[in-house]
């Protein structure tokens, strides 16, 4: 028995009882306890006075749905995945995912039930929950009738890469949005399986879900969302259904009836107290982050610029503020409007920015930001950096009316919410005009050499200060992640120049200059400023950290790590493993168990999260000697980091390095890994021994 790819057994039975479901037979332990969870059927007019009785019975309900699901994938009975159903969220999903409930881009999520009145009631309701970037979980049905096939009819793109997750048709379906907030808990808090308080608690302080019931609520509706009030998630209705308002085990009510569709929103937000930042952009689409992983296909493009077919760009400089006059945006050449469908154009965007606390190493992170904030509008599909870039506008964006000066509209408008302290004004010039790109382009790429050459003189021993990030701590209590010049952040998203950008932006945020004080260890990089902010930001559970070792005092994981790094001992060695990668490793664990086993903030000399690029890095494990540490990687990274891994494995005198390190096309188990690595003479067979 189990849901595919996950080291969590069956997460909402393993989370609250710490039972593992293994086999069939372990389903008579689960089925015995939710019998005696049930409480005795009241008398139809018998009104109790708290809940209790209703909780044991929607755990009981939890617990009976999760073995319905899970027998699906035995019988061969799961959610056709190719198909509008989605079925169970593994491990690398609900990892990848999970970090957009820390850093705030996912306000929590809404578990719908059912279907609106009509499918353009159903796009309403769907845009503005994207709008306000939650998650859409969707499962159940109202007389057939689904809110995800509502969607699906109206050409809405659904998946998790728009938020809008369609889990299964019926209501026992919502057990994998239920497994998604179990295993959020065990994840990224740190919380142990069996210890249901914990796991009931975070969630109703940090997850913050509701369930949207649209239609008739059936006896299972009632029993399932009894269940998620355990969790601290109410029930908003559209039907007449017998409210329960005292506050209690939710934040505040329970479940509350008869909201109209258009106030249904709204209400859901307010009864569970969110709390949502939206910024009005001047586009004549929708606006959120749930729209950056929509696609647009070939059939469906008016137009595209860039991907190798034309020429494109995007640049981001800083002026005097004489130089910038804020608001002004320019087209230099031909807009959509004057464009045919499927046209193919050159594209420069060029950004001039201002602010007194404007500084130039804040450029290229400013510039970082024009992916997701171009992708967040519906229509448009951004990919790439600098001066590879290649974006496409849907034919429904230009129907609704976007243009080259809304790209303009977009960036300014974000890059002034965001950044209001360093960034006070903004112009933007979009040029589509060939001769004006190639004028600009050489600009643009003077600009990025001198930034590269600028970074890759910043090392960890040129600062002073090195900057924590305290983002995953609200899923991670334990976790301190310190950033330094050579070692990013474990989830990829900040470098040193990143962390720096965020501490002036917010002084107080999760980004805080450590200052280094004096080397304890300078072979494993310890220093004592860092141990004693590791210490206290720790609240005394992690003492010392070491930033370039793998074996003594490693820096902790969160859960939201890119990549894993683990002592492979019979090799003398380590391999790394990345999300993506679901098959099996040489460790004996696919990369959900690896990282079951080491999220949460601890310590765990032997096994470390990090980010992908720090495995170039010069300070990469270089207490235990570096790169020549690797002898397994999966052959995604391999090709992910083709080049500069090449070019490293020069620079230490070993141009043939990255062919001795196997993959998965060699083995899956430590004793053939071995018989390669001595084949092919590996360095690491001959290093000190790491145990």
């Amino acid at each position: 028995m189990e849901f595919p790819n996950t080291g969590y057994f069956l997460p909402v039975i393993y989370g609250l009882t710490g039972e593992k479901v293994e086999k069939l037979s372990d389903m008579d332990r689960i089925l015995a306890m939710s019998r005696d969870l049930l409480p005795e059927v009241p008398s139809e007019k018998l009104w109790l006075p708290y809940l209790g009785p209703t909780l044991d019975a929607g755990i009981a309900t939890l617990f009976a749905e999760e073995c319905v699901e899970a027998l699906r994938y035995v019988t061969n009975e799961p959610p056709p995945v190719d198909d509008l159903w989605l079925g169970a969220a593994d491990d690398v999903i609900m990892r990848a995912r999970g970090i957009e409930f820390v850093d705030g881009t996912a306000p929590g999520f809404a578990a719908v039930v059912g279907a609106a009145p009509d499918s353009a009631t159903a796009v309403k309701l769907a845009r503005e929950m994207q709008e306000k970037m939650l998650y859409v979980f969707i499962a159940g049905h109202d007389g057939g009738r689904n809110f995800a096939e509502q969607l699906a009819e109206e050409d809405v793109q659904l998946g998790w890469d728009t938020r809008l997750v369609p889990f299964a048709k019926e209501v026992s379906g919502h057990i994998y949005s239920l497994g998604f907030a179990t295993r959020a808990a065990m994840a990224f808090g740190g919380v142990e399986p069996g210890d249901f308080e914990r796991i009931l608690r975070y969630n109703k302080n940090r997850v913050f879900a509701f369930v949207l019931a649209l239609g008739e609520v059936t006896d299972e509706w009632y029993a399932t969302a009894a269940g998620a009030i355990s969790y601290g998630f109410p029930t908003i209705a559209t039907s007449d259904i017998p409210e329960i308002l005292p506050t209690g085990v939710c934040t505040y009510e329970h479940v509350v009836s008869n909201i109209p569709c258009e106030e249904l929103v709204q209400k859901a937000i307010e009864v569970r107290g969110l709390k949502i930042k939206v910024t009005e952009v001047p586009v004549p689409v929708s606006y959120g982050p749930a729209f950056e992983g929509e696609r647009v296909r070939k059939e469906d493009m008016f137009a595209e610029m860039g991907g190798q077919r034309t020429t494109a760009f995007e640049w981001l400089r800083s002026l005097d503020a004489s130089e910038v006059e804020d608001g002004k945006i320019t087209v230099v050449g031909p807009n959509l409007d004057e464009l045919e469908e499927g046209a193919q154009i050159p594209l420069g965007i060029v950004v001039e920015v201002s602010g007194r606390k404007m500084q130039e190493d804040f450029e290229s992170v400013l510039e970082r930001q024009f992916h997701h904030l171009l992708n967040f509008a519906e229509g448009i599909l951004h990919m790439g950096q600098r001066d590879l870039i290649w974006i496409r506008v849907s034919k429904s964006g230009r129907s609704a009316g976007l243009t080259l000066e809304h790209f303009g509209e977009i960036l300014r408008a974000k890059l002034l919410d965001d950044f209001g302290e360093i960034v006070d004004k903004v112009q933007v010039t979009v040029y589509s005009e060939q001769a004006a790109v190639d004028e600009w382009l050489e600009k643009a790429r003077a600009s990025y050499a001198k930034r590269d050459e600028r970074m890759a003189g910043l090392t960890d021993d040129s600062v002073d200060v090195f900057y924590s990030c305290s983002l995953c701590q609200s899923f991670a209590p334990n976790h301190v992640c310190v950033v330094t010049p050579e070692r990013l952040g474990l989830c990829g998203a900040y470098n040193w120049l990143d962390a720096k950008a965020s501490n002036e932006l917010n002084p107080t945020g999760p980004n805080q200059p450590i200052d280094k004080g004096v080397v304890v260890d300078d072979r494993t990089g310890q220093w004592s400023g860092i141990n004693d902010f590791v210490k206290q930001a720790s609240g005394g559970n992690v003492e010392r950290m070491s930033c370039y070792s793998l074996m003594i005092d490693p820096m902790t994981s969160c859960g939201c790590f890119m990549c894993i790094v683990a002592i492979l001992p019979m090799c003398n060695g380590v391999m790394i493993v990345n999300r993506e990668y679901s098959g099996m490793t040489p460790s004996g664990m696919k990369f959900s168990t690896l990282a079951g086993s080491i999220g949460g903030g601890i310590q765990m000399p032997g096994f470390t999260g990090i980010g992908r690029n720090y495995i170039i890095s010069k300070k990469f494990l270089s207490a235990e000697g570096g790169l020549p540490r690797v002898v397994w990687m999966t052959k995604e990274l391999k090709e992910a980091l083709a080049e500069p891994l090449k070019a490293r494995a020069e620079q230490l005198g070993m141009p043939d390095l990255v062919d001795k390190i196997a993959d998965e096309s060699v083995g899956e188990t430590e004793d053939v890994i071995l018989e390669f690595l001595t084949s092919h003479e590996h360095p690491a067979l001959t290093m000190e021994p790491l145990m």
